[in-house]
């Protein structure tokens, strides 16, 4: 990610752990020397003290202190030389006598060089900070007059701090990359474990903004991230129960608006057609039973043929009757719609084992094709009976090489499901009739297998209280019933 927080805490580690090192190096450079000259500025006047205080006492012999000067001088780099005022060496801890003698006269008569610097003076000692014409190299000179009136002469190098310096810098330097890439790796690896459950959430609030419910945050512990997480679940939950009240009581809003306008229409249509449809059942029931009464054939051969075609013909104005009743309901708008979310495939297999036995009859294969699962938002129980009356019309007209596919196409917003079946096409002027109450186009097939141009009405009602579209193709062998459905919940 472009602005991934992992690498804005990473960068910003590394910049003070970096900041940190050249602060350091920049603090060595500019101010360390100067510290150490202060510093051992004060061993000298410490030293000065402590020789002074004792030659006060008259005891600038005595072996004690002899060891604790030689001891102190040693331990802080220190060359030291007491003479007394006829030039008589005293003590000194260097083995050139003559030429640190010489230079303690230099010092006295002011002849040092011009980068001779005094730091402090006052009217017992004087501390100066110069430069060793012969060796090119800074020391830090102490010289003054004790109390006993002999004259003391210190000198300590600074030069040391310089090369000090420089050492404790690459040293630093050195440090600071490691520091660098070790901070680098460690808080890579703590940011990732931090935001990799932040990339969780990110990603289930983008597919909970396409309004998909199914995925989860799977929360492994107790802290503010997880807690986040247990809440956009119930979050979750509670949008894909809400929705799906807002789409049924939306669906129900559509209807009520539409049933308003059509329900006189409905009302003509459906006297009109009842009367028609039922007048030859009954005129056939009426014939028998006329013939049965009257005895016209007496052979029990004849009466039992009489009595089938009876019930047949009662059986179908049965049949007749409660489509009716089912599409009146769906047109009517008094059938409850209600949107759940379910997975189309498993309503697909559940019609095509139901309606096995009838393809083995009339040994038709039958071939499904699409993706498991392949979620959608409609009513299932009302989708159920679109999906069983476009199978059954494609078992009852399968000719030729009595073949039937189901195939389901995933679309962006929809999910279309299409029933395909070998043989004879429908007439093009008659493909904008078939989902008309009543309509046949082969009526005599339809009457052999107890049709009454009622089921596509029924999958025309359903389809249009789900306010999605249906519809019929030819194909070069055959004909393709389909129908969508909702893949989104908006």
């Amino acid at each position: 990610m472009k602005y991934s927080i992992t690498k804005k805490i990473t960068m910003i580690m590394i910049s003070i752990v970096a900041g940190t090192v050249l602060l350091c190096w920049f603090i060595n450079t500019t101010l360390l020397e100067s510290y150490y000259v202060e510093h051992k500025q004060k061993i000298l006047l410490d030293l000065f003290e402590m020789v002074d205080q004792e030659s006060a006492k008259g005891r600038t012999d005595d072996e004690d202190f002899l060891i604790r000067l030689e001891k102190q001088s040693t331990n802080s780099n220190i060359s030291m030389m007491i003479i007394s005022s006829d030039r008589t060496i005293m003590y000194t801890n260097v083995g050139d006598d003559e030429r640190m003698l010489v230079q303690f006269l230099e010092l006295i008569f002011h002849t040092q060089n011009q980068h001779t610097k005094i730091l402090e003076s006052t009217q017992q000692y004087t501390v100066e900070k110069t430069i060793d014409n012969r060796l090119q190299s800074d020391y830090l000179v102490l010289w003054g007059s004790l109390q006993n009136g002999n004259m003391i002469l210190m000198r300590s190098a600074v030069e040391s701090i310089k090369e000090s310096v420089a050492i404790a810098n690459r040293f630093l330097s050195y440090v600071g990359v490691i520091a660098v890439i070790m901070c680098a790796v460690i808080i890579y690896m703590v940011t990732k474990k931090i935001t990799n459950p932040i990339l969780q959430l990110a990603a289930i609030s983008r597919r909970m903004t396409d309004l998909e419910f199914d995925v989860k945050f799977q929360s492994k512990g107790k802290n503010e991230i997880d807690l986040l997480g247990e809440h956009m679940n119930q979050m979750s939950e509670t949008l894909e129960k809400t929705i799906s009240e807002l789409k049924s009581a939306n669906n129900e809003l559509k209807i009520d608006i539409e049933k308003k306008t059509e329900i006189d229409k409905m009302r003509k249509e459906f006297i009109s057609n009842v009367s028609h449809e039922l007048k030859t059942p009954i005129a056939l029931i009426q014939g028998y039973a006329e013939g049965l009464q009257e005895c016209i054939n007496d052979d029990q051969a004849s009466r039992d043929f009489y009595c089938e075609v009876i019930i047949d013909e009662a059986d179908k104005m049965n049949q007749l009757v409660k489509n009716l009743l089912t599409l009146n309901q769906l047109e009517s708008g008094c059938d409850h719609v209600v949107f759940e979310h379910f997975d189309v495939m498993e309503v697909i297999q559940g019609v095509i084992n139901a309606t096995a036995i009838l393809r083995e009859q009339n040994q038709i294969d039958l071939t499904v094709y699409g993706q498991e699962p392949e979620y959608v938002w409609a009513d299932e129980f009302k989708t159920e009976q679109v999906l069983t009356n476009y199978i059954s019309n494609a078992i009852h007209y399968a000719a030729g090489e009595k073949q039937i596919s189901v195939t389901v196409i995933p679309g962006e917003e929809t999910v279309r499901v299409e029933v395909f079946n070998t043989g004879n096409q429908i007439p093009e002027q008659e493909l904008s009739h078939i989902w008309d109450k009543f309509y046949k186009v082969d009526k005599a097939r339809t009457r052999e297998y107890g049709g009454n141009g009622i089921g596509l009405s029924i999958v025309k009602a359903i389809m249009d209280s789900f306010h999605r579209q249906c519809g019929v193709r030819n194909e070069e062998n055959g004909v393709t019933f389909w129908f969508e459905l909702d893949s989104r919940s908006r």
